[in-house]
């Protein structure tokens, strides 16, 4: 594919980082989100596969996600979800390290037609019993990945109205007793990382980048807002002391994605546009490239090889001109031909 118009732009951004002398050192954290998609679980060979050719696109990590699973945001009724076996989430890793990625271990909490976000309790019996449910399942999955030594896990993801509670102290501390690697909680977007109070307990501070944006071709005001949100994160670093970690940035291929970036191809139906995708992820990486970041984590991969291409609207950026702008992104390596 040739690069034409704004993507010949993006490309170019990267190509005069990557030419300058004091340009900043690959970051050990770039890479993917990978999914495990139904019918390829990790330690197949079609996995294996997709894990390659994300090494090959440049990706030095991949951050590798079991699902929890509760029937509504206020149910205290957690558990394990039916993605990822225990021996699936050991291939996972061990594929991983085999190919020469870091990887970090990122569980997260599906609820049914909502999301982690939203989970939260309606008396303090229920966040006893959801605590006891959600510190049982990272004991599990922290002892996993300190056994095959996994680079970093995140305690959670985007679960805004847990982190208020006391009962973070004792998962942190249980966290420690389980997994030696490297802690981190991924906060939704930066108005959560800037209400934690607690993470100067962790490593790192993680964060999901899904602000809105606005209308697909008002680049300038996307990157705007974009430079707004890192500057802010910026602060949050040198105040807390901590590097950061974009552990999810993303955009569906699709017209239109750009006003909620969040959005799933199963709440809107929309044409393809598969440029849009590339030019808001090389815009976002631009803005992002700073030296309190160690990485940033594109949503997503799956682990089925052939997924994504050019009609598909999800998040995956497989067989889409958004792979050209990561490999260029990534290895500071950027060709035009």
């Amino acid at each position: 594919m040739r690069a034409t118009g704004a993507l010949a732009s993006a490309f170019l951004a990267f190509a005069t980082l990557a030419a300058q002398s004091d340009a900043p050192a690959l970051r050990p954290f770039d890479g993917f989100d990978v999914i495990a998609a139904n019918g390829f679980p990790f330690g197949d060979a079609p996995a294996r596969r997709a894990l390659a050719e994300a090494k090959a696109i440049g990706a030095r990590a991949i951050a590798v996600i079991p699902f929890l699973w509760q029937s509504k945001p206020d149910s205290p009724d957690l558990g394990r979800g039916r993605d990822m076996t225990d021996a699936a989430l050991r291939s996972a890793i061990r594929d991983a390290h085999a190919l020469g990625l870091s990887v970090m271990v990122k569980p997260q909490v599906w609820v049914p037609e909502s999301w982690a976000g939203a989970v939260a309790m309606t008396s303090n019996s229920d966040w006893q019993t959801w605590f006891a449910n959600y510190r049982r399942e990272i004991d599990r999955i922290a002892g996993i990945a300190n056994d095959e030594k996994a680079e970093a896990l995140a305690l959670g993801t985007e679960l805004a109205k847990t982190t208020g509670q006391s009962q973070w102290s004792d998962l942190i501390d249980r966290a420690r007793d389980h997994y030696a690697g490297r802690l981190l909680y991924v906060a939704h977007n930066v108005e959560e990382a800037e209400a934690i109070t607690f993470w100067e307990r962790l490593d790192l501070i993680g964060v999901t980048l899904y602000p809105p944006l606005g209308a697909d071709n008002d680049r300038a005001g996307r990157i705007s807002i974009m430079r707004t949100a890192v500057d802010r994160l910026d602060a949050l670093a040198k105040r807390t002391g901590k590097p950061l970690l974009v552990a999810e940035i993303g955009l569906r291929s699709a017209v239109g994605a750009a006003a909620k970036p969040w959005e799933s191809a199963e709440e809107r139906d929309a044409a393809p546009d598969p440029a849009l995708q590339a030019q808001v992820l090389a815009d976002w990486l631009t803005v992002l490239d700073r030296p309190s970041i160690r990485g940033v984590m594109i949503w997503r991969w799956f682990t089925n090889p052939v997924a994504g291409g050019l009609r598909d609207t999800d998040f995956t950026v497989q067989g889409k001109p958004a792979e050209r702008i990561l490999f260029c992104a990534f290895t500071r390596s950027c060709n035009f031909n």
